[in-house]
C-alpha cells in the first residue's frame, strides 16, 4: 500500500511536470483525454457494480426461493403434526360425544318402549270398551228391530181386517146394487111391454076406425056419386093406371121407407129404454158423486189446512235451517281461515327449529371442549346479588313490558349462551383488527426489503434499508418483532367453506329472529 502511495505521488509529479512542459492547448486535449478516461472507468465501474448487485440479486432470489420451501416443508410438517393433533382431539370429543348421544338415544329409545308399551295396554282397554259399546248397541238395536217386527205385524193384521171387511161391504153393495139394476130393468122392460101392447090395440082400433068409415064414406059417395062414377069411371081408371103406373116407384119407396120406419121405432124404443137406464144410473152416480164431492171437498179443506200449517212450519224450519248453515258456514270459514295460519305458524316455527337444530349442531362441531364441558359461564354476581335478582324475577310482573319478559326467563341460558358468543365475536374482531394493522405493517416491512434488493434510479436514489451499519438497519420498524400484538398465537385452523357456510346459516337465523 505505502509503494501504491509512492508511485501515485510520483505520477502526480510526472504528470505535473508533463503540464508544465505542454502548451496549453495540448494542456487542455490532455486533461480531456484524462476526463474521459476518468469517466470511462467511473462508468466500467457503475457497470461491474451493477452486475455485482444483479448476480446478487439473483443470488438472493435463488436463496429465498430455496429458504421459502425449505420453510413451507418444516411449516407443512408443523402445521400436520398440529392438525393430526387437533383431529385427535376433536375424534375424542366426538366419540365422547357420541357415547353421550348414543347413551341418550338409549334412554330415548327406552321410554319410547315403554310409552309403547303403555300404548297398546291403553288400545287394548279402548278396544274391549269399544266390543262392549259395539255388542251393547247391536243388542239394543235387535230389541228394537224386534219391537218394531212385532209392531209391524200388528199393523199388519189390523190392516188385513181392515180391508177384509171393506171388502165383504163392498162386495155386499155391489151385489145390492146389481139386484136394484135387475129390478129396474125388470120393470122397465114390463112397462116397455104394457106400453107396446096398449099402442097396438091403439093402432089397430084406429085403423078399424079408418077403414070403416071409409067404407061409409065410399058407399055414400057410390050413392051420390053412380051415375057420375059410370061417366069418371072410365077417368078413374084411366087416372088410376096413370097413377099407379107414376106412383109405383113411390110405393115401393114407400114400403121401404115404412120398413125403415118400423125399424127406427124399435131402435128408437131400445134406446129409449137404454137411456132410461143410463139416466138412472147418472142421477145414482150424480148423488154418489155429491156425496164423494163432499166428502172430498172436507178431506182437501183438511189436507189444505194441514198443508199450510206445515208449509208454515216448514218454513220455519227452512229460515232456522238457512241460518244455522250461514252461522256454520262462517265459523268454518273462520275456522279454516284460523287453521290455515295456525298451520303456517307451525310449519314456520317447525322451520324455524329445525334450522335452530341444524345451526346447533353446526355450532356443537366449532366448539371447543371447554365450551362443551362448562357451555355456560359462571356469573360474576355475589350471592346477595344472586339472591336479589331471583327475588325479582320470582316476584309477579306488575307491567305489561315486564309481563312480556316474565315469560321469557326460560331462556336465561340462552341468552347467557348468546351473550357469551356476542363477546367472543368482538374479541375476535379486535384481534382480527391487530391482525390487519400487523398485516400492513409486514406488508410495509416486505415492500422495504423488495425496494431494498431491486435496482433502479428511484431505488438508488433513496436510503438503501438492507445497509446495516454498526448493527443498525434504515427499516422503519414501526412496532418491534418481540411485541406480544405481533406475535400470532396459535390458532384452530377451520375449512373456509364450513365457516363461510356457517355465518351464512348464522345471518338466516338473526334474520328471522328479528
Amino acid at each position: 500500500m505505502p509503494k501504491k502511495k509512492k508511485k501515485s505521488g510520483s505520477g502526480k509529479k510526472g504528470k505535473k511536470g508533463k503540464l508544465a512542459k505542454m502548451t496549453e492547448e495540448e494542456r487542455i486535449v490532455y486533461l480531456e483525454q484524462q476526463a474521459l478516461a476518468e469517466e470511462e472507468m467511473k462508468k466500467k465501474k457503475e457497470d461491474m457494480l451493477t452486475q455485482y448487485l444483479k448476480d446478487k440479486l439473483t443470488k438472493e432470489e435463488k436463496f429465498t426461493r430455496f429458504n421459502l420451501n425449505k420453510i413451507n416443508n418444516q411449516w407443512r410438517a408443523i402445521m400436520r403434526e398440529s392438525k393430526s393433533k387437533e383431529l385427535r382431539r376433536d375424534i375424542e370429543i366426538l366419540s365422547q360425544t357420541f357415547e353421550r348421544v348414543v347413551d341418550r338415544k338409549d334412554s330415548v329409545i327406552q321410554s319410547l318402549a315403554k310409552d309403547i308399551a303403555e300404548a297398546e295396554e291403553q288400545f287394548a282397554m279402548a278396544l274391549r270398551s269399544h266390543l262392549e259399546n259395539v255388542d251393547a248397541l247391536i243388542d239394543l238395536q235387535r230389541q228394537r228391530l224386534s219391537t218394531l217386527q212385532s209392531e209391524y205385524d200388528t199393523e199388519l193384521e189390523i190392516l188385513k181386517k181392515e180391508f177384509d171387511s171393506e171388502r165383504d161391504l163392498i162386495v155386499a153393495q155391489h151385489k145390492k146394487e146389481m139386484t136394484d139394476l135387475q129390478d129396474v130393468m125388470f120393470a122397465m122392460e114390463q112397462n116397455f111391454q104394457d106400453r107396446e101392447a096398449e099402442a097396438r090395440q091403439e093402432f089397430q082400433s084406429m085403423r078399424d076406425e079408418i077403414k070403416n068409415k071409409n067404407l061409409e064414406e065410399k058407399h055414400a059417395l057410390r050413392i051420390q056419386l053412380e051415375g057420375a062414377v059410370e061417366d069418371l069411371w072410365r077417368q078413374f081408371q084411366q087416372a088410376l093406371k096413370s097413377y099407379n103406373e107414376s106412383t109405383e116407384e113411390r110405393k115401393v119407396a114407400f114400403e121401404n121407407l115404412k120398413a125403415k120406419d118400423e125399424k127406427s121405432a124399435k131402435e128408437i124404443e131400445m134406446q129409449m129404454r137404454k137411456l132410461q137406464r143410463i139416466s138412472d144410473q147418472i142421477a145414482q152416480l150424480k148423488a154418489k158423486m155429491a156425496q164423494n164431492s163432499r166428502e172430498c171437498d172436507e178431506r182437501n179443506h183438511q189436507i189444505k189446512n194441514e198443508r199450510e200449517v206445515i208449509l208454515q212450519h216448514f218454513h220455519a224450519l227452512k229460515d232456522r235451517m238457512n241460518s244455522m248453515r250461514d252461522r256454520e258456514r262462517s265459523r268454518l270459514t273462520k275456522l279454516t281461515l284460523q287453521s290455515n295460519s295456525a298451520i303456517k305458524e307451525l310449519q314456520r316455527v317447525h322451520d324455524k327449529g329445525e334450522r335452530i337444530l341444524k345451526l346447533s349442531e353446526m355450532c356443537r362441531k366449532l366448539e371447543t371442549e371447554e365450551e362443551k364441558v362448562l357451555p355456560f359461564y359462571a356469573s360474576s354476581l355475589t350471592e346477595e346479588e344472586q339472591q336479589d335478582v331471583e327475588a325479582a324475577v320470582g316476584e309477579p310482573p306488575s307491567e305489561p313490558l315486564a309481563e312480556v319478559m316474565h315469560e321469557y326467563v326460560s331462556l336465561e341460558n340462552f341468552w347467557k349462551r348468546h351473550n357469551k358468543v356476542l363477546l367472543d365475536k368482538l374479541a375476535l374482531e379486535k384481534e382480527r383488527a391487530g391482525l390487519m394493522t400487523e398485516n400492513n405493517q409486514l406488508r410495509t416491512l416486505l415492500k422495504q426489503y423488495l425496494d431494498g434488493i431491486s435496482v433502479n434510479d428511484e431505488i438508488l436514489s433513496q436510503v438503501n434499508p438492507l445497509f446495516v451499519v454498526n448493527h443498525r438497519t434504515n427499516v422503519k420498524l414501526s412496532v418491534p418483532v418481540v411485541d406480544p400484538r405481533v406475535r400470532r398465537p396459535g390458532q384452530t385452523v377451520v375449512e373456509a367453506a364450513h365457516v363461510v357456510k356457517h355465518n351464512t346459516m348464522g345471518g338466516l337465523l338473526k334474520r328471522d329472529m328479528v
